[in-house]
């Protein structure tokens, strides 16, 4: 008797992305990397920057086992001119652009001046750089989309992360303006707000650990009683760029089993 299959357990058959060329920028882990693994396997060929070299290496070779194009670059997503030669050099690999996916976080948690400038530079300034980098690429497209990650942190006071939470809420504005800018040519913009995402050596597997009472406090606020994982971000991300979201630009969409909900 065949194990009964779980909704994150889907296969991204449904959705067909051959011939589209997708950059992830901030790609080698976590929800980036099954955001890029999503797309090679429905048919894309796929660019991911990340600073790990060893990281790089495995995500390329994971991307080219479904037999697309797979590129990679070590890239700090903090550095204008690093992002620029980024964007660059993956249009040239690919032959173009057709999805940007913006996905770094500087990660600012303390309430200090490293951490606000972290999530400025990486969270906001590195998805407007990559985007004006990418644009006259996805103009060339016939299905441009730019796709933002931003947080459930952006929706609701954060004592604990204030700069996370202040740069995710800046980022999912700029998703608004940017949605209303690029519009007359045909570039729709999202942005995706996960909650709290679980995965070897992530955030909450690490506090699992450190912090557990936390850990505890944060999953009983999840009405779906777990924490989520990396794929069912990676599917959002799918639908958003596929023609079934056609018609949906501007919008800051949550997966987060309801997290939101319980504040």
């Amino acid at each position: 008797m065949n194990s009964p299959r779980h909704a994150t357990d889907a296969p991204h058959a449904p959705f067909d992305f051959h011939g589209y060329r997708v950059v992830v920028a901030g790609g080698s882990k976590g929800i980036g990397r099954s955001i890029a693994l999503a797309f090679a396997e429905a048919g894309a060929s796929v660019s991911v920057c990340a600073r790990g070299e060893t990281a790089l290496n495995d995500i390329r070779h994971a991307i080219a086992a479904f037999g697309v194009t797979a590129h990679t670059r070590g890239c700090d997503l903090a550095d204008a001119a690093a992002i620029d030669a980024y964007i660059k050099e993956a249009a040239e690999v690919l032959g173009g652009i057709d999805v940007l996916v913006n996905n770094a976080s500087g990660y600012g948690f303390t309430n200090d001046d490293a951490s606000w400038l972290a999530g400025f530079q990486v969270d906001v300034m590195a998805a407007v750089r990559a985007s004006h980098a990418a644009l006259p690429h996805l103009k060339a497209s016939s299905h441009a989309c730019v796709l933002h990650t931003s947080s459930i942190a952006a929706f609701h006071a954060s004592a604990r992360s204030a700069p996370y939470a202040a740069m995710k809420a800046a980022l999912s504005q700029y998703t608004t303006s940017q949605a209303v800018a690029l519009a007359k040519h045909r570039i729709r913009v999202n942005a995706i707000a996960p909650g709290s995402i679980e995965f070897p050596e992530g955030l909450w597997d690490r506090r699992k650990a450190e912090a557990p009472e936390l850990y505890q406090q944060t999953l009983a606020k999840i009405p779906f009683g777990r924490y989520g994982k990396p794929e069912e971000i990676a599917n959002v991300a799918l639908f958003l760029a596929s023609p079934y979201a056609s018609w949906i630009t501007g919008q800051t969409l949550c997966v987060d089993g309801g997290q939101l909900l319980n504040g």
